[in-house]
């Protein structure tokens, strides 16, 4: 690499989908202020994919899946090889830019092998928290012992379903490249804060002999000039504080209709305001008014709602609805032994989050959380900013 150039040039490398990429690109904004007081700032390198994708990339992938929308789960395997078959892409982009650093999504771990080849060392970034990171760690190296921390122990329900995503991603096709790119990267940048999961990175730590670094919190400041929002916050600003619900599962998870079916029921029996993102996959064809209970639509709340209620479904939410339990922010709907939601449990916690006697507390201690994990964050990220020259440097 040419070492006179005044500044440090990180490249960014991750999934060309939305949920994936934004928190790489937070990761990079923060932490410009920072280095440009530096003595040798750092110029980010935005990298914009060519249009069309080369065709290798769409092979495994439907044609109409737009390029900023994270596939359906079913889709992930064939997602994964399409991204092996950029190698040639991400070699050529190296060795035309010649970067000082490549930060990399986790699961581009073979990038770390192509970096390593042009003497560019390399970060892994981890989009998700350590919580669920540790968890299926454990899981692949200590599967006979107890995970150490019981608020992140699964029912029998939520462990087969975390079991059957391992052994779904051992039947994939290996990349040699993969487990080299792994050993040449010692440095993993985590998408959380020790304010929430510390003692989860310091585990990953003792069973990976790597370094895990908090980026802190990487949520953007709310921007409040859409104009196409007025009429939500209008419907809002006439609701009592504190007495609206917010309902989403995440971009990944459809609900299947006897699950939209519980969450109506038990939204209704709650008696709260609330707002609902109903989803369906692209093409299914499926309504609101064919999926919803009879006469549920005739609520005004349907279109406008509130508060956030999110029950674990897939991935890693059962261990993230766990750590919130855990950290006393919030409170998991249970499911019953065979793992199925019940309206009846899915109201009492809506009523005892937004209006039960613990209600005060609860939102006393969110509030209490946010403002550790902002003035926590503002040192993390400091401190990977910190991190990253010393790699550079090297």
């Amino acid at each position: 690499m040419a070492g006179s150039r005044p500044y440090h040039s990180v490249l960014g490398a991750g999934q060309e989908t939305l949920p994936q990429k934004l928190p790489l690109l937070h990761l990079f904004y923060p932490s410009k202020p920072h280095f440009h007081r530096q003595q040798n700032p750092t110029k980010i390198l935005q990298l914009h994919p060519p249009s069309p994708p080369p065709p290798r990339l769409l092979r495994s992938t439907p044609s109409s899946l737009p390029h900023h929308q994270r596939p359906p789960l079913h889709l992930h395997t064939a997602l994964r090889s399409a991204l092996r078959a950029a190698k040639p892409d991400l070699s050529n982009i190296l060795t035309t830019l010649q970067p000082h650093l490549l930060i990399h999504d986790i699961l581009l771990r073979w990038a770390g092998a192509i970096a390593s080849e042009k003497n560019i060392p390399s970060v892994t970034f981890f989009t998700s928290g350590a919580a669920m990171f540790s968890y299926f760690c454990h899981l692949g190296q200590r599967g006979g012992v107890e995970f150490p921390y019981p608020a992140i122990r699964l029912t029998g329900f939520e462990l087969s379903m975390a079991i059957g995503a391992l052994e779904s991603s051992k039947n994939e096709e290996k990349d040699p490249d993969e487990d080299a790119g792994w050993n040449f990267g010692r440095t993993i940048i985590v998408n959380s804060s020790r304010e929430i999961d510390g003692k989860y990175m310091d585990y990953l730590s003792e069973m990976l002999n790597r370094e895990f670094i908090p980026a802190g919190s990487l949520v953007r400041d709310y921007d409040d000039d859409d104009a196409g929002e007025s009429v939500l916050m209008d419907w809002l600003s006439q609701k009592d504080k504190f007495s609206c619900v917010f309902v989403s599962f995440g971009t990944e998870y459809f609900l299947k209709r006897e699950e939209i079916e519980e969450v109506a029921y038990g939204l209704e029996l709650s008696n709260v305001n609330f707002i609902w993102i109903v989803r369906f996959p692209k093409g299914d064809g499926t309504t609101v008014e064919e999926t919803l209970p009879a006469g549920f639509l005739e609520r005004e709340s349907i279109e406008f709602g509130v508060p956030i209620v999110a029950m674990p479904m897939h991935l890693d939410q059962p261990m993230n609805a766990k750590l919130v339990a855990e950290l006393g922010v919030g409170v998991e709907v249970e499911r019953d032994n065979e793992g199925r939601l019940q309206r009846e449990e899915i109201a009492k916690v809506i009523r005892d989050v937004v209006v039960g006697e613990s209600s005060g507390e609860l939102r006393r201690r969110v509030v209490e959380r946010r403002e550790r994990i902002r003035l926590r964050s503002r040192e993390e990220i400091d401190e990977i900013a910190h991190k990253l020259e010393q790699i550079c440097g090297k």
